[in-house]
């Protein structure tokens, strides 16, 4: 007979069982996306590297993947989003009032904006930080020689008052020239309106790729003056789809520490017997998709559609890319970066 103790250990097990078993219930807006069969994914209104249409309206970067690959995930199609480009002051407002279901633009990730805004962010998929670009004439090697400089600037976003507190804490007498719109900001500076222009350094990188007429004309100084870790956001109330948002984008970075990629995930999926690849690849009897309310290949479509985090990095931002960012922070925990899923299990 068993005691007691046992029988609540038993009781407590089997429950546990049968709550492993049922599927999550979809919230209001995985229902919603479900129905459409489209997700509405608001974009950079033009960061290559990040978010950029070519000329065919075709969109690439680091954060269209995160729509291609929750798409996969969630309707089986990483074709399946509608792209909506949005300026720094739009894109709140678009995602508050249900225009978009998910934000993958650039964003910071912050208290206020987290604890005021109504959103959720679901990670980092970019660690990034706050820099400046200068015409190389100007023969300036440090931010701490712009003393009394005009600097243009986007408004709407942590990069302006970022810009406040470096000039305030050094003493600098920085001039902000605000603009709306990230074209305007790097046309004045192009023109030689402002003698410094600032933003993140992913961003002063691909906008002397793209939008510099000589390049090397120009040079990024070596200070950062913020901390900016970029993700996406969902609107708050829905953590169902929070949550597959979230796990989407640790099962990219996880792919890449156990090697699975887009040329082999095939390959691995039919014949790996590591434990960890078969939970992230749907192989075996654990069902990780149950739990999020998806089926057991939601990782599989979207390692398949897009590749691991590393393979994204490389192809839109790395060192062969114009943009040409090395790896950095922006590595796995593994090789001294800081990218560190929790495990998929």
């Amino acid at each position: 007979m068993k005691s007691p103790s046992q029988k609540l250990t038993a009781l407590a097990l089997c429950a546990a069982a049968t709550l492993l078993a049922l599927p999550a219930h979809a919230g209001k807006d995985v229902d919603a996306i479900k129905k459409r069969g489209e997700l509405n994914c608001g974009v950079n209104t033009g960061l290559p590297g990040f978010s950029a249409a070519d000329s065919q309206g075709k969109w690439s970067g680091m954060d269209v993947d995160v729509c291609r690959s929750v798409a996969a995930a969630l309707l089986g199609n990483a074709d399946k989003v509608r792209y909506v480009p949005l300026t720094a002051q739009q894109r709140f407002t678009a995602l508050q009032s249900g225009e978009i279901d998910l934000l993958a633009r650039n964003t910071t990730w912050t208290l206020t904006r987290d604890a005021s805004l109504g959103l959720t962010f679901t990670g980092v998929n970019f660690y990034d930080g706050q820099g400046f670009m200068v015409p190389k004439k100007l023969k300036v090697n440090s931010a701490k020689q712009l003393k009394g400089a005009t600097v243009c600037v986007q408004s709407g976003t942590t990069t302006e008052l970022n810009l406040t507190d470096y000039s305030r804490a050094n003493n600098l007498g920085l001039k902000p020239v605000v603009f709306e719109k990230l074209e305007a900001a790097l046309a004045a500076y192009a023109s030689g309106r402002c003698q410094a222009y600032t933003t993140d350094a992913s961003g002063l990188a691909s906008s002397r790729a793209k939008d510099m007429a000589v390049p090397d004309d120009h040079v990024i100084l070596p200070e950062l003056i913020s901390k900016e870790p970029l993700g996406p956001a969902v609107r708050r109330g829905d953590d169902d789809f929070a949550a597959i948002v979230r796990w989407v984008g640790f099962a990219l970075i996880e792919a890449e520490e156990y090697g699975i990629t887009q040329a082999n995930v095939d390959q691995l999926k039919s014949s790996s017997t590591n434990p960890s690849v078969m939970r992230i690849l749907g192989m075996g009897n654990e069902d990780t998709g149950k739990l999020l309310g998806l089926d057991k290949e939601w990782a599989y479509r979207a390692i398949k559609a897009v590749g691991n985090y590393g393979e994204q990095f490389e192809r839109h931002v790395g060192p062969k890319t114009p943009i040409q960012l090395p790896r950095g922070v922006n590595n796995l925990w593994t090789k001294g970066g800081v990218l560190y899923a929790p495990p998929i299990r």
